[in-house]
């Protein structure tokens, strides 16, 4: 007789996805203190064994081959940090895999510690790189060293030597304060660094950053209309990721192609801390004490294979509660089927409850985005 699958199983397999990226923190310290920095542990010098990094390979290994390669995200800390003989052991338990084309990997870093040979290590391992900055100087001067001094100049000379070795790379800029008001300013400077895609992460209240005032709605919306019209009048610019997946939806949205945007499902990321842990659905959960969601610790890939471990992910309650935010987004919210549901950490951070759904998040990152649209489209349907 067959056995009935649970109703939770079934619930997350309707709603996830086989991973298509796996964020990995080869250490936690970082060599720069952000002001808004969420992580709780960026200047503790944790160092991943190799033996998670195996662990981690031959978990990969025994996923299905989707013909798309799995993205292997290296993200800290300062991935860069943990020096290049380490970063490279870390790399060498996946280099069949890179070969066979199952797997991709990427570096999100700060750039102020790259240099010559650390561009010749990335190029070899075709590693894509994301930098971290946030604007010109005026607008970066959040991102300070350990001792409180700006690390605008040595980003920059980080972006120099991959310009200078032909290294692709893209770019994420957090957007407080000053930068909300300034859109032209930051996309002017953005494209002038020669990266080929830019991603806006308006500050958001998640990890130890609870303190600090973020966007508003109406701060979001006018910062997403000014950015639209922007990037209509410069179209040879970097692309912007928050447009790019907007116009990716209105396109097949309105080509016919619904049924292609309704069948997507989400991705778990899986996150595997420098010990092995393993967290679901967002990085930003990664170290946070929460008792009541068992730390959002759903294994250890050292104890059991990752594979294992996201088959039994229904059982987890904070997986739940997140399946039961989901379904009240869809069943109440206007903007889901867009959004396709509010991020874990941010119901987590900001309502303390996973079943929850709107976040200021929601309000900022996606739905002024869509109403800044709308506006737009308005007034030039009636001019």
């Amino acid at each position: 007789m067959r056995s009935r699958l649970s109703p939770w199983r079934v619930r997350y397999q309707q709603r996830f996805a086989a991973p298509q990226t796996v964020v990995v923190q080869p250490t936690t310290w970082c060599n720069l203190d952000c002001r808004y920095c969420y992580l709780p542990f960026r200047k503790l010098k944790h160092q991943m064994p190799l033996e998670v990094a195996e662990a981690l390979a031959q978990a990969v290994a025994q996923f299905d081959d989707s013909g798309h390669p799995i993205g292997i995200v290296w993200h800290g800390g300062e991935p860069l940090a943990v020096g290049q003989q380490k970063f490279a052991a870390l790399l060498a338990p996946f280099e069949a895999l890179r070969r066979a084309g199952r797997v991709h990997h990427y570096v999100q870093t700060n750039a102020t510690l790259l240099t010559e040979t650390w561009c010749d290590l990335l190029a070899a391992d075709d590693v894509r790189v994301g930098v971290s900055i946030d604007g010109p100087a005026a607008l970066n001067a959040e991102r300070v060293d350990l001792r409180g001094k700006p690390a605008f100049d040595r980003i920059l000379r980080g972006i120099s030597q991959l310009r200078e070795h032909g290294i692709p790379f893209s770019v994420i800029s957090v957007v407080g304060a000053l930068g909300i008001a300034m859109p032209e300013e930051l996309l002017e400077f953005l494209t002038s660094l020669g990266g080929h895609s830019v991603g806006f992460n308006l500050e958001e209240v998640e990890g130890v950053n609870t303190d600090r005032q973020p966007p508003t709605a109406v701060q979001a919306e006018e910062f997403w209309r000014r950015t639209l019209t922007w990037t209509r009048e410069h179209p040879g610019a970097p692309a912007v990721r928050e447009v790019e997946r907007l116009a990716e939806y209105l396109h097949l949205i309105r080509s016919g192609q619904r049924a292609e945007w309704d069948g997507r499902r989400l991705d778990p990321i899986p996150t595997i801390s420098w010990k092995g842990d393993v967290v679901l659905l967002s990085p930003e959960l990664a170290d946070t004490a929460a008792p009541e969601y068992g730390d959002f610790v759903a294994g250890n890939i050292l104890d059991r294979p990752l594979p294992e471990i996201l088959r039994d992910a229904h059982r987890l309650r904070y997986v739940r509660d997140f399946l039961t935010g989901l379904d009240r987004c869809q069943a109440e919210c206007e903007f889901f089927d867009f959004c396709r549901g509010a991020q874990a950490a941010n119901r987590y951070f900001e309502n303390g409850d996973l079943t929850t759904t709107e976040t200021n998040y929601c309000r900022v990152s996606r739905q002024a985005l869509v109403t800044a649209l709308s506006t737009l489209a308005t007034k030039e349907a009636v001019a």
